[in-house]
């Protein structure tokens, strides 16, 4: 983090203030603490840290008034809505249709009864499979 003024420094103003206010709060000592050691904040502590020196008198309004203007400056960051749940398998139909079709015409059909049993089942059919689907529909047909 690059500061323009490095004997100026309004969140270690405010901190040190706030510290004087709240000598025993652990939310403002450990906001003291990393930001001693890591040089920042984020901008979720800021906020936590403009509201707690909003109750303390001894801290001049220049002072927040900069802070909030470093709390404005920072991006803010958006979760996304999770994805809505979407089935892992989705019927295609135009199987289904095929199968009642030829067990219409030729109910003990084993080949089709056991495509039947992995349609019912959810069980994606390879594109062989659909392949045979269509041509035994073909000859079930004639």
């Amino acid at each position: 983090m690059y500061r323009k003024k490095l004997d100026v420094d309004i969140i270690s103003d405010v901190l040190k203030l706030c510290l004087i206010a709240y000598p025993v709060s652990g939310f403002i000592q450990s906001l003291s603490n990393q930001y001693e050691e890591r040089g920042g904040l984020s901008k979720k502590q800021l906020e936590g840290l403009y509201a707690k020196a909003l109750k303390v008198d001894a801290i001049p309004a220049n002072k927040l008034a900069t802070l909030e203007a470093e709390i404005l400056k920072r991006p803010t960051r958006y979760k996304s809505a999770l994805p809505s749940n979407a089935p892992l398998y989705i019927r295609d139909e135009k199987v289904g249709k095929l199968i009642t079709e030829i067990l219409e015409k030729y109910p003990q059909h084993k080949m089709v009864l056991l495509f039947k049993r992995k349609y019912d089942n959810n069980e994606i059919l390879s594109p062989t499979e659909i392949r045979e689907l269509e041509t035994f529909h073909k000859l079930a047909k004639r």
